[in-house]
């Protein structure tokens, strides 16, 4: 901002009464200095100041233009402890775009508490499956399960060991039997989640160091994730959920989870942006908040 240290210049100089002063106040060279002047003088096509060897005045031209030089550098330092102040502040708007069940279930909640901790906070909620384009769409923050397929996205984590958890109601065990292993779910109703044009149909699970991908079928799929959970509560199947979105539903008994002794697919929830500049106070603190709850509700 060489404008800005110019005008800086001329005021610290018409205060001083003297160039070589104003320089050192200023940590600059004579020879910078005198040209700041010159330059500014040049811009303004009037002269600021009366030279002598000895002296240094200011110009009639210089009077007036001092005054004002002053109430605009106060303000712009009024502007300075105002943002200072601010970035501190949890308020504004944040605009949010979270998974559908996570979102129903636990963030419409979650979120009530933390405005309640924020009243100057603003929000704006948006419940989708389907990864909002940060670049492009007005959303400041997202949350999604697993590896964002951008690499340029900063990712933060809030449940970074979240996994799937394979699972159904006492309804439907009691009519079809529960599977033994993961290969038998070939003999299972499956209900399967599509995300975009990619239909999640490979269900993967590790033992004993060795990693097994079964093919699964249903009579039932959507993109919506609460969908698919309801269709496992009120009986119709078997669903692959994350962990964080059927834990209640696990501990109520509502759901029971099956081949416990499989190690799942890793589902980590993570908060993810377009650009560092974006990780403000309402943006870190909630990051803060959403992982203390996430860690309560982890099974």
């Amino acid at each position: 901002m060489k404008a800005l240290q110019d005008l800086s210049l001329f005021v610290c100089t018409a205060e001083a009464g003297s160039l070589s002063a104003a320089a050192r106040r200023l940590d600059l060279t004579p020879a910078a200095a005198s040209a700041a002047l010159k330059r500014l003088e040049a811009e303004l096509q009037v002269p600021l100041f009366v030279r002598s060897t000895r002296s240094l005045r200011l110009t009639p031209e210089g009077e007036r233009f001092l005054q004002h030089c002053q109430q605009a550098l106060q303000l712009l330092n009024d502007g300075r402890e105002a943002i200072a102040t601010g970035r501190d502040v949890v308020g504004g708007l944040l605009q949010i775009s979270a998974p559908s069940d996570l979102g129903r279930q636990h963030l419409l909640g979650w979120l009530d508490a933390f405005q309640a901790l924020h009243p100057q906070l603003r929000l704006r909620l948006q419940l989708s499956d389907r990864l909002a384009g940060l670049h492009r769409e007005p959303v400041d923050i997202a949350l999604r399960y697993g590896t964002p397929p951008d690499s340029s996205l900063v990712a933060l984590p809030l449940a970074a060991h979240n996994r799937r958890v394979l699972c159904a109601a006492p309804a439907y065990l009691a009519r079809a039997g529960a599977p033994y292993a993961p290969a038998d779910l070939a003999q299972h109703n499956c209900l399967c989640f599509v995300l975009g044009d990619e239909l999640h149909d490979r269900w993967r699970f590790w033992r004993e160091g060795h990693e097994l991908s079964v093919a699964v079928q249903g009579d039932r799929v959507s993109d919506d994730g609460d969908a698919v959970r309801r269709w496992a509560l009120a009986g119709h199947g078997i669903a692959y959920k994350s962990a964080l979105d059927v834990a209640e539903d696990l501990r109520a008994g509502r759901l029971v989870a099956l081949c416990s002794e499989w190690q799942t697919e890793p589902a980590p929830l993570v908060m993810l942006c377009a650009d560092r500049r974006q990780l403000n106070p309402a943006v870190k603190r909630l990051r803060e908040f959403l992982q203390q709850r996430c860690a309560g509700l982890t099974p």
